[in-house]
């Protein structure tokens, strides 16, 4: 064969295996897509999975080391009279950003009683170190600024586990600057007394599921979806009471009031309760969140997380 014939011979080769090689890898990255879109459509409010499940292992792990040890030292050691005055400390300081809270939401009744809640414990409660409003019929309430969006009509997006705070979803993250700016403790000085300040409340937050958490832990064969499905259910049930008492509403106790926010020094069962019907806005992601299998009211309480202050199943 000539040489032109051997040239010509040679990239023929050349071409006909750049093709296959091409139609390969093609394929390879079209059944690729195809399954990532398949896991997507299986579960809409979940679309970043293989993220969150990361972070949720990488907190799991803060919180079996150094977290969870503390906390239980912390509730061992420490007077549980002691427990309660700083449990009931911030929670009195989260009474004003709640009632900021309901006020934004139209509920002008449980908003002048949050307030009042957080005048009377400040002034006859020691600072808020003693819990006497509660007993004098103002029950306290727990609201945030990711369940005010979500009243004011603001979807609540794709499901998301933040670094060391936990489950979370688009809205509620979104709302957490508002969160952090209104809460007073971030306003104290100095520095170093508001970093303690908070460390402790940390600490106290998780003391106050560790019966909860270790519950998880035994009964939950995925406690990853367990805690997923927990939290969107007990969120999407917040909205919806919110959005169902309305504004001006005489008052009357709906899922939100049941709350595990309040304890005395004896009592230390946890509690729990299914949600009621999601009102959110009907979408594909939030139909599965209001059809999410009924779990306990304290479903916030995962380790791996810094507990939220509505988690804390100490009563």
């Amino acid at each position: 064969m000539s040489p032109l014939g051997r040239l010509l011979l040679a990239l023929s080769m050349v071409a006909i295996l750049s093709g296959c090689a091409t139609t390969t890898s093609t394929s390879t990255s079209t059944s690729t897509s195809d399954s990532a879109s398949t896991s997507a459509a299986k579960n809409p409010v979940d679309p970043f999975e293989k993220f969150n499940r990361t972070m949720f292992n990488f907190n799991d792990k803060v919180d079996e080391y150094a977290l969870k040890p503390v906390a239980t030292a912390y509730k061992r050691v420490i007077p549980s009279f002691v427990q309660t005055g700083v449990y009931n400390f911030f929670g009195n300081l989260g009474d004003v950003w709640t009632a900021v809270n309901n006020l934004l939401q139209g509920r002008m009744v449980d908003g002048v009683s949050d307030m009042m809640r957080f005048t009377f414990n400040s002034t006859f409660g020691l600072g808020g170190l003693i819990d006497i409003s509660s007993d004098a019929g103002l029950p306290k309430h727990t609201q945030d600024f990711g369940a005010t969006l979500g009243v004011w009509g603001v979807q609540s997006g794709p499901y998301i586990v933040l670094p060391l705070l936990g489950p979370s979803t688009v809205r509620d993250s979104a709302a957490l600057p508002a969160d952090f700016a209104g809460n007073p403790w971030t306003y104290v000085t100095p520095y170093t007394t508001r970093y303690l300040g908070t460390t402790l409340r940390i600490i106290d937050l998780r003391a106050g599921v560790l019966d909860a958490s270790n519950l998880i832990e035994e009964a939950a064969l995925d406690r990853y979806e367990f805690i997923r499905d927990a939290y969107l259910q007990r969120r999407a049930s917040k909205i919806s009471s919110n959005r169902e008492r309305g504004a001006d509403d005489a008052y009357r106790a709906l899922p939100d009031d049941d709350d595990p926010d309040s304890k005395t020094d004896n009592d230390s069962s946890s509690k729990g309760g299914s949600a009621a019907p999601s009102a959110e806005p009907a979408t594909k992601g939030n139909a599965q969140q209001e059809n999410a299998p009924a779990a306990p009211a304290a479903s916030g309480s995962q380790p791996a997380s810094i507990p939220a202050p509505d988690a804390d199943t100490r009563k």
